[in-house]
């Protein structure tokens, strides 16, 4: 799988171990993000990654900022980009098999670095059940259409 992963200056060293991690799994992963702790404008980041996944560029997309919700509330201005901020495990895992989220969001923060890990590789492993879900998700592609996304 082609994930590109993208990070504000709060998400170097999260960005920086994950890196390790994804190519560990077997995954071809392209940085784009913050490579040192000057300050960035996360929505520059996440319309990146966002782009790459949209265009079919990129299968998957990681964005790290403060909290995860501004890297996730840019990148789901894209067309076909499903992203949702993940805290937890659960969420990775029903966040996939539910709505094929292909854009994960996480914080940055110290608390949190220490899931992220757990975290990403649940999200990366885990399929997409499809079935009554993939009608679900296909009424999002709709209202993209609609709302003139696509």
């Amino acid at each position: 799988m082609k994930i590109a992963i993208g990070n504000d200056h709060r998400g170097v060293d999260t960005k920086r171990r994950l890196f390790e991690l994804i190519q560990q799994l077997g995954h071809q992963v392209e940085d784009v993000g913050a490579q040192a702790g000057d300050a960035v404008d996360y929505p520059d980041i996440a319309a990146d990654v966002a782009r790459r996944i949209s265009s079919s560029q990129m299968d998957r997309g990681i964005l790290i900022c403060g909290s995860g919700v501004g890297m996730a509330i840019t990148a789901n201005k894209f067309p076909n980009v499903r992203a949702a901020v993940c805290r937890d495990d659960n969420t990775a895992e029903l966040c996939r098999q539910h709505n094929d989220v292909n854009v994960l969001c996480l914080s940055a923060s110290e608390q949190e670095q220490v899931q992220s890990e757990r975290i990403v590789e649940i999200w990366l492993t885990t399929p997409f059940e499809g079935g009554r879900h993939a009608r679900r998700v296909e009424k999002i592609a709709k209202f993209e259409q609609q709302n003139g996304l696509r």
